[in-house]
């Protein structure tokens, strides 16, 4: 069985406002390395965000344990600086941000202007092992058409700045501002991914090969296919689920070059429209089915992609699980709804009516708490110091 691993990148967050905390340089400075056998925390773009890192894993249950693992040790770090970590893909309250201090970044947010000055956003990348960069394009190619149907499930970033955006995955609409983000081509063979790669940066317009950020791409690091459409879950154990999901679909894409079957050659525009219907409606309406790319309610297309990977999941040991996941996903909802109805609920917002500071605080208190339910975290009850200074660079 193939082992997977995810990054998911939080905010770090205010308790009472809700507002997004520079605190990542203090709540990281001095921490060893953690070797890559362990779960580990990590820098990101933005000050007011932290990634973490499970190790390799071999089963749903193994990597919650690690995702659990990864949110406690972040949000006890972050207590001891006054702050939580909420797992939610864009901020809810206007901030400014403070990009973390790196000549790469400095380079970035020089280049790029208000694309990097506002990326703060937090995503949800899932890492399948390969045995080969050979086989990892042949899986690029063969899993792009299904990619949309994991945005919609994760979506969970309907507030930008302050603002209602319409959509349930605002982070797409934002991430996808970046000149080679959003879904590719069929290469073909590894030759032509390098060759593609490498014109890109024959244009001068990206810096570096790290600024590669199609929506699955080949890992620079690891001997993984990376995939990167996803928002980070409000849930950890919804985010196990879309690894179990995407680990699926990288066996099924090997098994269907074992048996020679073909990708399915969709034009790039149409999966920018899938993209884009996804990023918009989440699981509220209609998708675009992988299949002929027309609207179709999003449950049908949702369990179209079960089915598809049905096999493999079955084999693994892994279908009930998913079936169950995807059966409580649902009916619950995705990120996006559950963050509406708590500005709802706890903000005194009537349905459609702009949200207060005081309605969008609720929001990310609520994602606070939730992020770190089922962790060791929840045992943590003392007081939280006085809030470290943020950094103003």
């Amino acid at each position: 069985m193939r082992t997977f691993g995810v990054e998911e990148e939080l905010l770090i967050v205010d308790p009472a406002t809700g507002e997004p905390l520079a605190l990542a340089d203090a709540i990281l400075s001095g921490r060893e390395p953690a070797p890559t056998t362990a779960t580990s925390l990590s820098y990101e773009f933005k000050l007011e965000q932290i990634e973490t890192q499970t190790r390799p894993c071999h089963s749903y249950g193994e990597l919650l344990q690690q995702i659990h693992r990864g949110r406690a040790m972040a949000n006890e770090a972050a207590r001891q600086h006054g702050a939580r970590v909420a797992a939610i893909a864009t901020s809810p309250l206007a901030s400014n941000t403070h990009t973390t201090p790196d000549p790469r970044y400095a380079a970035m947010l020089d280049r790029f202007g208000i694309i990097a000055t506002e990326q703060l956003t937090c995503g949800f990348h899932v890492h399948t092992s390969v045995e080969s960069p050979e086989e990892g394009v042949v899986v690029l190619d063969h899993i792009r058409d299904k990619l949309a149907v994991l945005t919609a499930l994760t979506a969970n970033s309907p507030f930008w700045r302050g603002l209602p955006t319409g959509f349930d995955s605002y982070r797409t609409q934002a991430w996808n501002r970046w000149p080679t983000a959003g879904p590719s081509a069929v290469f073909g063979s590894l030759t032509a991914y390098r060759r593609i790669v490498k014109r890109l940066l024959e244009t001068g317009v990206i810096m570096d090969e790290g600024m590669i950020y199609f929506d699955a791409r080949i890992s620079m690091n690891h001997p993984t296919v990376e995939v990167r459409v996803a928002d980070v879950s409000l849930r950890s154990e919804d985010a196990a689920l879309i690894a179990v999901l995407v680990r699926a679909l990288v066996e099924t894409a090997s098994l269907e070059m074992l048996d020679g079957v073909d990708p399915t050659a969709v034009p790039t525009a149409l999966l920018r429209m899938a993209s884009w219907q996804a990023s918009n409606s989440g699981l509220r309406g209609d998708l675009l089915d992988f299949g002929d790319f027309r609207p179709q309610p999003a449950a049908e297309v949702v369990w179209a992609l079960v089915d598809y990977v049905s096999p493999v999941l079955d084999d693994q040991g892994e279908l009930d699980l998913v079936k169950a996941g995807i059966a409580e996903l649902l009916r619950r909802g995705n990120g996006a709804r559950e963050q509406r109805e708590t500005a709802v609920r706890y903000g005194h917002v009537q349905p459609g009516s702009p949200p207060t500071n005081q309605a969008l605080a609720a929001v990310v208190g609520h994602a606070a708490k939730v992020t770190v339910r089922g962790s060791a975290a929840d045992a943590y009850k003392e007081p939280a110091p006085l809030l470290t200074r943020v950094r103003r660079p």
